[in-house]
């Protein structure tokens, strides 16, 4: 039984670790990309922050977005994510929602609009991403493209 608890802890281990890089490759392949697709559908970032730390008023840490592309009336918050499931659409609800409030106390009143980002994404996750206003961006080969369906209506919080 000692050898069968010892393997399993490894094995979890490893898959941890695997996980982690996992993560990293949406952070070093796709999140570079994202901003150079932005603009290329128009958007003009004065300016980008990579791994950003939200915090409430008594600077307690609230959530980290791996990036916020900012205008002067737009701020896209971006979240990469290896292969989204639909409670992950959610959470970034909840990280908009926290980005309005922020704004709305600081008398922001640039509009919030979201994007999520993967390697891999189900087309259920991806309908259901846009459905709630979301932008997806995906890999796409050696680069990114920004999946925009017809009739689409970014979400504005």
């Amino acid at each position: 039984m000692t050898d069968t608890d010892w393997q399993l802890k490894e094995t979890k281990r490893l898959l941890d670790k695997l996980g982690g890089s996992f993560g990293e490759i949406d952070d070093y392949e796709v999140a570079p990309r994202v901003m150079e697709k932005f603009e290329e559908a128009g958007f003009i970032f004065e300016q980008v922050s990579r791994k950003s730390v939200i915090t409430d008023s008594s600077t307690r840490r609230v959530m980290e977005l791996d990036m916020l592309l900012e205008t002067g009336d737009t701020v896209i918050a971006v979240k990469v994510i290896y292969n989204p499931v639909p409670k992950d659409v959610d959470e970034h609800i909840s990280r908009m929602e926290v980005l309005r409030r922020r704004a709305d106390a600081r008398h922001d009143s640039r509009k919030i609009r979201g994007a999520i980002t993967s390697v891999v994404m189900d087309e259920s996750v991806r309908n259901y991403a846009h459905k709630t206003g979301f932008y997806t961006i995906e890999q796409a080969g050696d680069t990114v493209k920004i999946n925009v369906p017809e009739g689409f209506i970014p979400g504005e919080w």
